[in-house]
């Protein structure tokens, strides 16, 4: 009988094998600066291993959970939040105050893209609805001061981008869900 049982047992210690066998996930970007996720090494990708950051630790409170970061609640956070964004560089920080609600995969990928564009320039200029024209310095830049405009709508982000593809401006909708506000595309 035992042996019977045994026999029985072994099926399922072979069904766990493969999930102790797995490698880690790779993190690369490819030549052409594309994420690349993968259970192989980033050089059998032709590609650049990305390091993880190191975990964030709660300096408050060693050895709790780090809290989450809560969403903007108000238009002053919105704002502060864009202008961090553009200050790292970083189109994720960035895509993380959009509202994606009703995308398809492709138009995600192409609005990624334009945020990434976006946030490769100097921010020049910041207007949040229904606020005057912003001192440049404020969003990190060293631009002389943009002539003053008139405030978008109350539900807009408008900013304005230099470099060396010349100004561009952008226009975002601000959307109120969940006590959160969030930014869509085509204010």
């Amino acid at each position: 009988m035992r042996v019977f049982a045994l026999l029985l047992l072994l099926p399922l210690c072979t069904l766990a094998l493969p999930a102790r066998a797995q490698d880690a996930i790779h993190r690369c970007v490819d030549a052409h600066g594309n994420p690349l996720f993968t259970d192989q090494p980033c050089a059998s990708q032709q590609a650049t291993p990305v390091q993880a950051s190191p975990p964030a630790t709660n300096a408050a409170a060693p050895g709790l959970p780090v809290p989450l970061q809560r969403c903007a609640g108000t238009a002053a956070e919105l704002r502060q939040r864009v202008i961090d964004a553009f200050a790292a560089r970083d189109p994720n920080q960035l895509a993380g105050l959009m509202l994606w609600r009703g995308y398809g995969h492709v138009a995600a990928v192409g609005d990624l893209r334009a945020l990434n564009r976006l946030v490769r320039q100097p921010l020049l200029e910041i207007h949040v609805g229904g606020e005057p024209a912003d001192d440049p310095a404020a969003a990190g830049s060293d631009a002389p001061p943009a002539t003053a405009s008139a405030a978008p709508p109350a539900d807009e982000l408008q900013l304005r981008t230099g470099g060396e593809e010349g100004e561009r401006s952008a226009r975002f909708a601000i959307a109120r869900q969940a006590g959160c506000l969030w930014l869509r595309f085509g204010g």
